[in-house]
């Protein structure tokens, strides 16, 4: 027997996409969550009039895995590959961010020359994370021999950090107080060696946009964030200081020895895309002048802290040789790293601005709570405020500029 399908208001409305605040007098248009240009899975509903966007609703939620849930059923040790997959562009930086929270729990110090290994690879994130975000930006509006520039340099960066941590990508190289190996002969000169290099590539990089016409048509006066904005809307990294908020961590409350390096912060001063653009280009240089000032003076030592014994796993020769060890790697693996009850919270300047880790402890070796602040998110949300007005190409351009990353977004 044929069956009549009766819809109700509620379920026409949502059949039409039209937000209930939207004008259905007014076109409705879906931009992603599939679109090469939302960097990710990431969906804006637009109610437009004619090409001019008059509201601008974003979708998140596609790529959502659950991470600070998962947390809760997982040991410390164990969710270190789980913040490889934050920003999955810079998963360094996102390891070393993680166990310094919850080192700053367990009371623990860490060897100079672990900070100098976290500052150093960190620095290295930041380059793979902008050139990769200034491609993609390259694309967008149209400069496709950027992306090849910066593509090939990224996979430079890759080959150094498949050295270090065994993997290209998803690295989980950091470890509750220290890192899982220490670095491998002579790759301090391979690192040193790029550096070199990498300078006269990025100027010549830099140089084939800054004075581009088009690209200057499509990124001068648009998007503009004012300070005030920016501030109120908790934006952070190169989109805050693009709109001359000159906030750094690294400067402002310093880790890992941050202080003992000399590097300048760059600030835009209209926070437009274009001065998004100027600020992660000029990061860039800076963060080579970190790096080749942790070579000059990288610091002997351990890779690992001493008194980490009940929290770093013992080396397998130990486990294998020593019943003491065995036990202690048996009481790491199966019930975690036992840490004192409290609560703590880091924020670390990541490529694309601020990620914190706020930790709950009620002892043992399992967090009670843990949250992820995440800088992508709070970038993004100020899009139904920044798209209004602009044209759906310029659209294009201000997602570019705003380099983020969904799996940091979504978690």
């Amino acid at each position: 027997m044929a069956t009549e399908h009766i819809f109700t208001d509620a379920s026409a409305k949502t059949a039409t996409n039209f937000p209930k605040e939207f004008d259905p007098e007014k076109m409705s248009l879906s931009m992603g969550p599939s679109h090469p240009s939302t960097h990710g899975v990431l969906r804006i509903q637009f109610e437009l009039d004619g090409e001019t966007v008059t509201k601008a609703e974003p979708v998140i939620g596609y790529l959502h895995r659950g991470d600070e849930k998962l947390a809760e059923n997982m040991t410390y040790n164990q969710f270190v590959p789980y913040t490889d997959r934050l920003d999955y562009i810079a998963p360094l930086a996102n390891n070393h961010t993680f166990a310094h929270a919850v080192e700053q729990l367990a009371g623990l110090k860490v060897p100079d020359r672990v900070n100098a290994i976290r500052v150093l690879t960190s620095e290295m994130a930041r380059l793979s994370s902008h050139l990769l975000g200034l491609g993609a930006f390259g694309i967008d509006v149209g400069a496709w021999t950027v992306f090849m520039y910066t593509f090939t340099e990224r996979e430079k960066l890759y080959t150094l950090f498949e050295k270090l941590t065994g993997a290209r990508f998803t690295t989980s190289y950091s470890r509750i107080g220290g890192v899982a190996r220490d670095l491998p002969p002579g790759w301090l000169e391979e690192v040193d060696a790029f550096c070199d290099q990498f300078l006269p590539i990025l100027d010549e990089v830099l140089a084939l946009l800054s004075r581009n016409k088009i690209f200057l048509d499509r990124t001068v006066g648009v998007g503009v964030i004012s300070k005030e904005d920016a501030i109120a809307y908790s934006l952070s990294g190169p989109n805050l200081r693009g709109s001359g908020v000159a906030m750094d961590l690294r400067k402002d409350r310093p880790y890992w020895g941050y202080d003992q390096y000399d590097f300048d912060v760059p600030i835009g001063s209209k926070g437009d895309c274009y001065d998004r653009y100027l600020v992660r280009g000029e990061e860039m240089k800076q963060s080579v002048r970190i790096i080749k000032q942790v070579l000059k003076k990288f610091p002997a030592g351990d890779y690992y802290a001493p008194d980490a014994r009940r929290i770093f796993a013992p080396r397998k020769d130990k486990v294998l040789s020593s019943m003491e060890e065995l036990i202690n790697n048996f009481m790491i693996v199966t019930e975690g790293p036992q840490m004192p009850a409290g609560e703590v919270y880091f924020e670390h300047e990541n490529p694309k601005g601020l990620l914190g880790f706020y930790i709950v402890s009620k002892g043992g070796g399992v967090p009670y709570r843990l949250k992820i602040r995440g800088p992508s998110f709070n970038n993004l949300s100020i899009l139904p405020k920044l798209c209004v007005g602009c044209l759906v190409s310029d659209v294009v351009s201000i997602l570019g500029s705003l380099d983020f990353v969904m799996g940091e977004c979504d978690r």
